[in-house]
């Protein structure tokens, strides 16, 4: 890896971070139908399961933000990886439902703190022009955790139980944790391999650590915050349910749901790449955060309620999974405008302003596979849970336009007004 540049480095070890997290997560949605059947769990039982880790996953977000802007993302995502590693394996150890929810509450606790300690890296090792490009590929990387998750959990599942399904992805993150601890530096300028271009092109460091403006920013992460639920109630019923979706809805089985599943979430690792790239490319060409941020959101979020209208139309394997692909695409192209907002507002408070943002998503994590299981099990109806999120997604292209993403706050906290222009890369 000496060719390599430091800042790439980094950039590899947080896709590779945002792969695990979502795979140690998501793999509960193919090994349902193992422990599932073997524990005798109903839908609505099963949906718990799926939810239970996103009750410690919302109380950590803010928590998580704060402890990686005060103490630094190394530290925080070591303790972090271990906690979740260990939940993953746990999951494998499970006796029953109980035992299950426990470990998935483990797992919350862990990855809490994951994506906004990431941020607050990012926000020291990304340059200002290229956030949208970090947030939507290492978001890319986790969507590819996805697309494997239902193919590779079949695989371990039908060769060796679902039990070592999960204890294969806690060896992996165990092994992220070691080779982060060994690599990344909380500061540029201290990394062994950082070279002067590197470090010219990277923002100034903050001199001090400063006090978080707790309630000017809460207010202004705010409309962030619900445009990220309605955003993340669609992300959490496709995570949770599409496998489940094509196994019950058109009676296939096992590993053609899987595939079925895995071309659908390959579809938003597309997205999350392609979004990230056109934001930063709106933000050069127009300089206006405006535009390349909640203009670019509301459209993509009007083209997911668009992409899935046939689905409630057509009973056809494959038109659902075209609807299902085009609206996670589009869903997805989101990513990385919504995610480089945080660091556009608030530069020095990264961790906690995504950490605010991203209770959002850990809220509708505990309500969305919930109420989508028990609409399943009173209408029997699976086409009932995307009708609700495409009346979430419509009224979000309205709610996205009153972000203000372009009205940042200074190093003491306090609001600026006007329009920022951020600084680009010629």
């Amino acid at each position: 890896m000496k060719h390599l540049r430091a800042r790439r480095v980094v950039l590899m070890l947080l896709c590779l971070l945002y792969l695990l997290t979502y795979l140690d997560r998501v793999n509960v949605s193919t090994a349902a139908a193992g422990f599932g059947a073997q524990f005798h769990l109903s839908d609505t039982e099963i949906g718990l399961v799926f939810s239970a880790f996103a009750y410690p996953y919302l109380l950590f977000q803010i928590i998580g933000g704060w402890v990686s802007d005060r103490f630094g993302a190394r530290w925080t995502l070591i303790a972090s990886g271990v906690i979740w590693a260990g939940a993953t394996m746990w999951s494998g150890m499970a006796g029953g439902l109980v035992s299950l929810l426990f470990a998935r509450v483990l797992l919350g606790f862990g990855e809490g703190a994951a994506f906004p300690a990431a941020t607050a890296a990012m926000s020291r090792w990304v340059p200002a022009d290229k956030r949208g490009y970090a947030q939507g590929i290492t978001h890319a990387a986790a969507r590819i955790g996805n697309a494997a998750a239902p193919t590779t959990i079949v695989i371990v599942m039908t060769t060796y139980g679902w039990r070592a399904s999960f204890y294969a992805c806690a060896a992996l993150s165990f092994l992220w944790v070691a080779v982060w601890a060994l690599t990344f530096t909380e500061l540029p300028r201290d990394h062994p391999r950082i070279t002067a271009q590197e470090l010219a092109e990277l923002p100034a460091p903050q001199s001090e650590r400063l006090s978080v403006p707790w309630w000017p920013l809460f207010k202004r992460m705010m409309p962030v915050t619900v445009v990220y639920f309605c955003y993340a109630w669609t992300l959490w019923l496709f995570l949770s349910w599409i496998p489940q979706y094509f196994l019950h809805s058109y009676k296939l089985n096992l590993k053609q749901s899987a595939v079925f599943a895995s071309a659908v979430f390959f579809a938003g690792v597309v997205g999350d790449t392609l979004g990230g790239v056109l934001t930063d490319k709106l933000l050069k060409r127009t300089g206006d955060l405006k535009r390349a941020r909640s203009w670019m959101v509301a459209a993509c979020m009007l083209l997911t309620t668009l992409a899935l209208i046939p689905l409630m139309l057509v009973h056809s394997l494959t038109a659902s999974l075209l609807c299902l692909s085009g609206g996670f695409f589009f869903a997805e192209m989101t990513i990385g405008p919504m995610w480089a907002i945080p660091m556009d507002v608030a530069p020095a408070y990264s961790g906690t302003a995504s950490g605010m943002m991203n209770t959002g998503s850990a809220l509708a994590a505990i309500i969305s596979p919930v109420v989508a299981g028990y609409l399943i099990d009173r209408y029997g109806n699976w086409q009932l849970p995307f009708l609700v999120t495409m009346v979430l997604m419509g009224v979000t292209v309205i709610l996205a336009l009153r972000m203000r993403p372009q009205s940042r706050f200074d190093a003491a906290g306090t609001p600026l007004g006007g329009a920022a222009r951020v600084p680009v890369q010629s």
